[in-house]
């Protein structure tokens, strides 16, 4: 695929757009669910329940869909997947109870888990590789800045002038279709699939992936980073209004930290790396977000502080997120495998860090108090730093200092 200048802001600006939808249509539930838990009667546990079910479906999804793309090509993955989440999110509104809710909340994660592996593969193929890790950043900082930055604000605005939170979910439908029409129109193929391979050629196998150095580690490291984001994103809008105590319109403010700071850190730590290396921007980085969310979780209710605290965990995690899962992934592995290490990587952290840590925050917020999510959401950033350590370096710029130096070192 040649890279023209002007099909990669194109393409860049269509991705980065559906997954900020992605984000919006995943996140708008947490502002949402206090008034939700009221009519439905829902606790915590549940919240946990309903997001981490979402987030394995999401991982089943990923890892499945990553492997299609790469066989069938981006657009018939992209496509029928923007308009299935697109729908599901609107059908969200007429959940009736728990049962209802989780069983739409699995569908929307099994049609965003298509779609993701797919755009971040076609964001990698359209970009010049200097540019890589500023592009996938920009594609991905979407994801916040709609689902935690402007969801909280949104959707706390939509419920004074709306009948009920049926009719935020209803609306959600329409971008969706549009952002389907102009992908179909605009996105290109890889050329590694548009030209066969001759027939002596192995297709590499799943298998393959672990023969590179990074995979297992961007797997471990997503994890533990995903799982502080997703508790955070889950519970902190909860936290606000049941330990601290504070009014919704406040709520809705300091939880937007988390996605301002993550669209900012998705920006700013991936172009970063395109310089500095992938490695030393995740490490200091993580370290960084680890030491501010222990000083959030012991802050009282002054609204600038929280903000800010949230902000600026949220933009070392989430830079990171997109950094693993992105460009480090990408030049880890052949061209051949991209979306499938994308899916992988996204799968397996989404099961776990989407999937199964939110569900643990339910059950320790409904039986020892909300405040404790905090603890397991740092835990998570511990062990990604731990893992971070061992990286290879991958950037393009530095990765003849770095040891060792091939792009694609198999162990």
């Amino acid at each position: 695929m040649s890279k023209d200048v002007r099909y990669e802001r194109r393409a860049v600006t269509l991705l980065a757009l559906g997954f900020g939808l992605v984000g919006l249509d995943r996140w708008i539930i947490a502002p949402l669910f206090p008034a939700m838990a009221d009519e439905l009667g829902l606790d915590y546990q549940d919240l946990g329940g309903i997001v981490g079910a979402l987030g394995v479906a999401w991982g089943v999804s990923s890892l499945l869909m990553g492997r299609l793309s790469d066989r069938i090509g981006r657009r018939k993955v992209l496509v029928p997947g923007i308009l299935l989440f697109s729908l599901c999110t609107a059908f969200t509104g007429l959940a009736s109870g728990l049962f209802s809710l989780i069983a739409i909340r699995l569908v929307i994660g099994l049609t965003e888990g298509a779609y993701s592996p797919a755009a971040f593969a076609a964001t990698a193929e359209a970009s010049h590789p200097k540019r890589r890790g500023l592009n996938m950043g920009i594609q991905q900082s979407t994801f916040a800045l709609f689902g935690v930055g402007l969801g909280p604000i949104l959707a706390t605005q939509l419920l004074q002038v709306l009948p009920s939170w049926h009719w935020v979910f209803a609306l959600l439908i329409v971008p969706g279709v549009l952002l389907a029409v102009l992908l179909a129109r605009v996105i290109r193929e890889p050329d590694v699939l548009a030209a066969p391979a001759p027939v002596a050629v192995e297709r590499p196998k799943w298998s393959h992936l672990f023969r590179h150095r990074n995979i297992p580690l961007a797997i471990v490291a997503l994890c533990g980073t995903m799982t502080c984001i997703f508790v955070l994103s889950a519970m902190v809008p909860s936290y606000l209004t049941d330990f601290l105590h504070l009014s919704t319109v406040q709520m809705g403010m300091i939880a937007s930290g988390i996605g301002f700071g993550a669209f900012f850190g998705q920006l700013v730590i991936p172009g970063a790396s395109d310089r500095i290396g992938r490695r030393p921007a995740v490490l200091v980085a993580l370290v960084l977000c680890a030491a501010l969310l222990a000083v959030f979780a012991a802050q009282g209710p002054v609204m600038p502080v929280l903000f800010l605290l949230l902000f600026f965990v949220a933009f070392g995690a989430n830079g990171c997120l997109a950094l693993i899962v992105g460009a480090l992934t990408v030049e880890s592995v052949p061209p051949a495998l991209t979306a499938t290490a994308i899916g992988t990587v996204m799968g397996i952290g989404e099961i776990f860090g989407g999937g199964v840590a939110p569900v643990v925050a339910g059950y320790l917020s409904k039986h020892y108090g909300i405040q404790y999510s905090l603890y397991l959401a740092l835990g998570g950033l511990l062990l990604a730093v731990v893992t971070a350590v061992f990286f290879v370096e991958t950037a393009p710029r530095r990765s003849r200092r770095a040891t060792p130096a091939a792009r694609h070192e198999v162990v």
